[in-house]
């Protein structure tokens, strides 16, 4: 793997973060179990290992290469505007959560869930600002 490490791949890999936590979350949360839920979680644990050794050594590639400045900036914005959606997004959880329409479990999925799209919206929009030179 000698390519280079672009910012574009390290945003992309967040929405695999963002998945991980949504396993995570539903192997902590859930209610019931299944025989087969081992075979789930073992799988998920191996993958999560796997990837974070790769993604390190990714990292500390792309610590040692040139940066786009533009790039960079263009992540600064993104993540502002993601900033003020996701706080949004908590403050309607938790409205929802005070008004009692949704439970404490049901806020959890709805919390990583929304960390999950706004992952995804995220690189959508870095790519988006990144590809028009913004």
């Amino acid at each position: 793997m000698k390519s280079k490490v672009t910012l574009k791949e390290l945003v992309g890999t967040k929405i695999i973060y963002a998945v991980l936590l949504v396993c995570y979350y539903w192997m902590w949360a859930r209610r019931d179990w299944h025989d087969y839920y081992d075979v789930i979680q073992n799988s998920v644990v191996i993958f999560t290992i796997v990837f974070f050794a790769l993604q390190a050594s990714r990292i500390h590639r792309y610590s040692k290469e040139e940066k786009d400045e533009l790039a960079i900036q263009n992540l600064r914005r993104t993540d502002a505007i993601g900033l003020k959606l996701m706080v949004t997004a908590a403050i309607v959880i938790a409205f929802a959560c005070a008004v009692r329409c949704i439970d404490g479990v049901a806020a959890g999925y709805a919390l990583v869930g929304t960390i999950f799209l706004f992952t995804v919206i995220r690189f959508i929009l870095f790519c988006v600002m990144d590809s028009k030179g913004v």
